[in-house]
């Protein structure tokens, strides 16, 4: 199945996606909208061009699990996509996902404008798989 990943920020939002065998994600764009509505349009025509058949949507909990008010916004973000692609969605943890991909791109010497263009793709793949590697180890 081809799992499209979101990592939602507040202006830009990173989009990676899985091959068809779910053992690998590859980071694929970063949408620049502010606009909600723009933006769930944008994410639902790329999920359609990826010919993704689910959306995984980083769930951005507090660092002790709970859910604050950017995860409560991410969730109702997942369940407009959900409604407008027709896609499954399922909301992922991404705790420290965007500083594991600071850390990612310093060992590859990514700087400047190139860092700030593709960091959030980054953290995409990276939600992504975490969750595949969790899909891989359920269903084993």
């Amino acid at each position: 199945m081809i799992i499209m990943s979101v990592d939602l920020g507040a202006a830009r939002t990173g989009i990676a996606v899985s091959d068809k065998n779910e053992g690998f994600a590859f980071p694929k764009a970063v949408i620049h909208e502010r606009d909600r509505s723009a933006l769930i349009d944008k994410i639902c025509e790329k999920a359609k061009e990826l010919s993704a058949e689910m959306v995984v949507v980083g769930f951005p909990k507090n660092m002790d699990g709970t859910a604050g008010f950017k995860a409560e916004e991410c969730a109702a973000i997942a369940r407009d996509i959900g409604t407008k692609s027709g896609l499954p969605v399922e909301l992922w943890d991404e705790r420290c996902t965007t500083l594991s991909a600071h850390t990612l791109l310093n060992y590859t010497d990514t700087r400047g404008k190139k860092r700030k263009d593709i960091i959030d793709a980054v953290a995409a793949t990276l939600i992504l798989e975490d969750f595949l590697r969790h899909r891989k180890t359920s269903c084993d």
